[in-house]
């Protein structure tokens, strides 16, 4: 098997992992007392992806998220930062920063 096979097995694996996985170990570590809380709020932020259905097409492997997208905007992730600064939304800002550096990870493949 040539090693671009093995790359696009391996992209969707890794992509999904740091979708829902990884956001998991990220609770434990930096929000222990509430860890399965905060698992499941990372994980909702998902439905940041929503905006792709503005796109057309809705899907294009080829097509970078980051700055396509508005709420991949580099704006949007302006206010995801701003976000982390206030206890009250910091889950849900890592959430959604990690979930642009996961997007990110796969334009630089």
């Amino acid at each position: 098997m040539e090693s671009a096979t093995y790359l696009n097995i391996l992209q969707p694996i890794v992509h999904y992992s740091l979708h829902f996985l990884f956001p998991g170990i990220i609770a434990y570590v930096f929000f222990r007392k509430e860890w399965k809380k905060a698992w499941l709020i990372m994980i909702a932020t998902m439905l940041v992806d929503l905006d792709h259905l503005l796109a057309d097409p809705i899907f294009d492997p080829d097509r970078c998220s980051i700055g396509f997208h508005p709420l991949h905007s580099y704006y949007a992730i302006g206010v995801y930062c701003i976000l982390a600064f206030f206890q009250r939304w910091r889950i849900i800002a890592v959430g959604l920063l990690f979930h642009m550096l996961t997007d990110y990870q796969d334009c630089l493949w």
